[in-house]
């Protein structure tokens, strides 16, 4: 295959134009979508939500990697959705698709025969029907309930074959309806958080201190009259650097927590001949700021950080009647990418 190498234009330029190119025909496409549409589809989707129903959404091609995207969107916002391949439908798959459900189906020509031989298949079942493509006058918009119009004067590719254009104007149209409908249905950020757990916001949202705890059950109590030798053990025999005193006639339950902070300040203010008589009473912190096992870890976190009295690294997460459950250290905010 012979290359006809052009005259070189300045990469920047070249594709700042086509930036430009894309942006202007996915705002030409917002003057072109009728008010009437726009709503009909989200009442489809909203009435799907309602009914515990799927979205269901189907393309060939770079419409049906445009579809896979607005799939995930629609997932990741609590709108159970799912992509369908359309010739595997024609072969058993069509059995995801309910009554009930909606289907979104993405086509710049309109004339896809996978689609249209779909198409229906989905009338049959009273499945709600969605287009988005170029051509509204198409073959599988008059087939659709709903059509919202794709088109684009050329493609971007400086052949205007490839699809470029017109893929970003489908994916657009799929994100605006997707951000809609977060805005009717009262999407707030801790539902966001409950379809992305493992990111640093649902991480915020989603993960109290009793999640991130050392529980109590790995840690060894001190009490009140234990001297200095063995408080520096327990110290260091559970490996976190802190350790809790129990109340010496309610076990169970925190009297003081001593961290080597503590220690150490305690060593300071007492002279070397009175560290034999030390005892964990002398050395402790005694009613220690605690939080709740369901406190969300962000706002123990906001604890820590804030406290007047003297730095926390160490917070203790109690229960009834003060019953520790576990500690919770700055050192298991920091893993877990929250401080």
């Amino acid at each position: 295959m012979t290359m006809v190498r052009s005259s070189r234009i300045p990469a920047l330029s070249a594709l700042t134009r086509c930036l430009q190119e894309e942006a202007s025909a996915i705002a030409a496409a917002a003057e072109r979508l009728s008010s009437d549409q726009v709503e009909a589809a989200l009442l489809l989707l909203e009435r799907c939500a309602d009914r515990k129903a799927k979205l269901v959404i189907t393309g060939v091609g770079k419409s049906g990697i445009v579809a896979r995207k607005i799939a995930a969107t629609f997932s990741s916002i609590g709108l159970m959705a799912l992509f369908l391949n359309p010739l595997d439908a024609l072969h058993g798959d069509l059995g995801v698709v309910a009554p009930e459900d909606v289907c979104l189906l993405l086509s710049n020509s309109g004339e896809t025969e996978e689609l249209l031989e779909v198409l229906p298949h989905l009338k049959r079942r009273g499945t709600g029907r969605i287009a988005i493509v170029g051509r509204a006058d198409s073959s599988l918009a008059r087939g659709s309930d709903v059509v919202l119009e794709a088109g684009v004067d050329r493609e971007v590719c400086p052949l205007n074959l490839a699809p470029t254009a017109s893929t970003a104007v489908a994916m657009a149209i799929g994100d605006a309806l997707a951000a809609v409908w977060m805005e009717r249905r009262g999407i707030s950020p801790a539902d966001f958080a409950l379809n992305h757990p493992a990111g640093s916001l649902g991480k915020q949202l989603t993960l109290t201190a009793a999640d991130l705890m050392v529980p109590v059950s790995k840690l060894h109590p001190l009490h009140p009259h234990t001297p200095l030798p063995e408080v520096i053990g327990g110290l260091t025999r559970d490996g976190i650097g802190s350790g809790w005193v129990e109340h010496p006639e309610q076990p169970g339950s925190l009297v003081g927590l001593l961290t080597d902070g503590d220690l150490r300040r305690a060593l300071q203010d007492h002279s070397a001949d009175s560290w034999s008589s030390l005892t964990a009473a002398d050395l402790m912190t005694r009613d220690p700021i605690t939080v709740n096992g369901d406190v969300l870890v962000v706002k123990a976190l906001e604890q820590m950080e804030h406290n007047r009295r003297k730095p926390i690294s160490v917070l203790p997460v109690v229960g009834e009647q003060k019953r520790l459950l576990g500690l919770l250290r700055l050192h298991d905010l920091v893993q877990a990418g929250l401080a």
